[in-house]
C-alpha cells in the first residue's frame, strides 16, 4: 500500500524538485525514489542513527528525517544534498507524507476503522458500508482488553502489545491513550471466561518478566457483532473503574465478575450516604476497629461459618461469637443471620465507593 501511495506522491513532485528524493521503510530498503533504479537498495544504520538524533541526519550526500503522524517511525524520507535547502525539503517532504499515509489509513486501514467504532466516532449506518469496504467480518466472536500500563518504560506501550499480537488480520492493538492501549482479539465461539482471564494473565506476565512493567487490564464481555465493540471497550472501562474501588488487590478485573460492585458504582452519592444513615446508627460504622473489620471479612470469605472463620482467625470459637455479638450491639445487625449479613456486606462496599469518590467542598 505505501509503496504504490508514496511513489504516487513522489512521481508528481519529481518536476518540481530538482533532487532525488524518496522513502526508505525501518529496515532501510528503499522503497518509493524519484530515480527508480535506486529502490530495492539498502542503506543500513539510518534508522539507528535517527533514535539519537532530534530530528534529521545527513550522511553519503543526503538528508533524512522520519516521517511524522505515526506512532513510531516507520518511514523516512531523503532528499539529496546535506545544505539547508534539503533540510526544508526533507521537512517538507516527511509531514506531506506522513498526513497522506494518515488520511489513507483513515479510510482503508482496518486498525483505524476499529478505533473509529470503539470511540463512537462513527456513525451505526456506516459501520456495515465500510465492512464490506475493507472486506471485514462482522460476525466474528472478538474480545476488547483495556490495558492501563501503570509505570513508564522505554519502550513504547503500543509497540510492546503489538510485538506480542503481530496477526493484524485477526488482533487489533489500538492506542486510545499515553499509557493506555486496546486490544481487540478474535476467540473461539464458546470460549469460556477462565480462557480468555488466562490471555489477560498472560499479558500482564509478560510485560512484567520482559519488559518490567505493570499493568491492569479491564475485560469486556464476549460480543459477536462488529457494532458492539463501542459497548465492550465501555465495559472494559468499567471494568477497570469499578475494580479501582472494589478489586484493588487485581491487576485483571473481567466486566461479568464485577457482581454487585457494578450495580453501587453507578448509583448517585447522596442516595448511598442514604443508605447507610438507614442502616447504621450514626458513628456506628466508624466505631468499628481494623481488628473488628478483619474478623467480619474473614467472616464473610468463609460463608458465614464460625467455626472455619475461628479456624482461620486463630481464635477459639466463642471469642469469635463475643465479637459478633459486641458488632450486633454497636450497628444493630447480627451478621449470623443472612439478610442482617448480606445487608452489612452492601454496606461496607457504598462506603468504600463514597471514600473513594474526592470530597466536596
Amino acid at each position: 500500500m505505501s509503496n504504490r501511495l508514496f511513489q504516487g506522491v513522489i512521481h508528481q513532485m519529481k518536476d518540481a524538485i530538482d533532487r532525488v528524493i524518496g522513502v526508505m521503510d525501518e529496515n532501510g530498503v528503499i522503497i518509493s525514489c524519484s530515480e527508480l533504479v535506486k529502490i530495492g537498495e539498502v542503506r543500513q544504520g539510518i534508522r539507528e542513527e535517527l533514535v539519537y538524533a532530534a530530528e534529521e541526519i545527513t550522511s553519503g550526500g543526503y538528508t533524512y528525517r522520519p516521517v511524522s503522524g505515526g506512532v513510531k517511525a516507520e518511514y523516512i524520507v531523503f532528499v539529496e544534498g546535506e545544505d539547508k535547502m534539503a533540510a526544508k525539503m526533507s521537512k517538507l517532504l516527511a509531514i506531506s507524507l506522513g498526513n497522506i499515509k494518515n488520511l489513507y489509513d483513515e479510510k482503508y486501514d482496518k486498525g483505524s476503522f476499529i478505533k473509529n467504532i470503539i470511540l463512537d466516532n462513527i456513525l451505526p449506518s456506516d459501520i456495515y458500508i465500510k465492512s464490506k469496504e475493507l472486506h471485514f467480518n462482522t460476525e466474528e466472536v472478538r474480545i476488547v482488553f483495556l490495558i492501563k500500563f501503570s509505570s513508564k518504560t522505554d519502550m513504547m506501550p503500543f509497540e510492546m502489545l503489538q510485538n506480542m499480537f503481530p496477526d493484524k488480520s485477526k488482533d487489533y492493538v489500538i492506542s486510545v491513550g499515553e499509557h493506555d492501549i486496546v486490544l481487540v482479539k478474535d476467540i473461539k465461539p464458546g470460549t469460556d471466561s477462565k480462557e480468555i482471564e488466562r490471555i489477560a494473565t498472560n499479558i500482564a506476565d509478560t510485560l512484567c518478566t520482559e519488559f518490567y512493567t505493570k499493568v491492569a487490564i479491564g475485560v469486556s464481555t464476549a460480543v459477536d457483532n462488529i457494532k458492539d465493540l463501542a459497548r465492550a471497550y465501555k465495559e472494559a472501562q468499567v471494568a477497570l473503574e469499578v475494580g479501582k474501588v472494589f478489586e484493588t488487590e487485581k491487576n485483571i478485573i473481567s466486566y461479568e465478575n464485577l457482581g454487585i460492585g457494578r450495580l453501587i458504582y453507578q448509583l448517585p452519592t447522596t442516595l448511598c450516604e442514604m443508605f447507610l444513615q438507614e442502616v447504621f446508627k450514626k458513628g456506628s460504622l466508624e466505631s468499628l476497629d481494623r481488628e473488628t473489620l478483619m474478623t467480619i471479612q474473614c467472616f464473610f470469605e468463609n460463608n458465614l461459618n464460625v467455626s472455619e472463620t475461628s479456624r482461620k482467625l486463630f481464635v477459639h470459637r466463642n471469642t469469635l461469637v463475643y465479637r459478633l455479638e459486641k458488632i450486633r450491639k454497636l450497628t444493630g445487625l447480627d451478621l449470623r443471620e443472612f439478610e442482617h449479613a448480606i445487608t452489612f456486606k452492601v454496606a461496607l462496599m457504598v462506603k468504600k465507593y463514597l471514600n473513594s469518590k474526592p470530597a466536596k467542598f
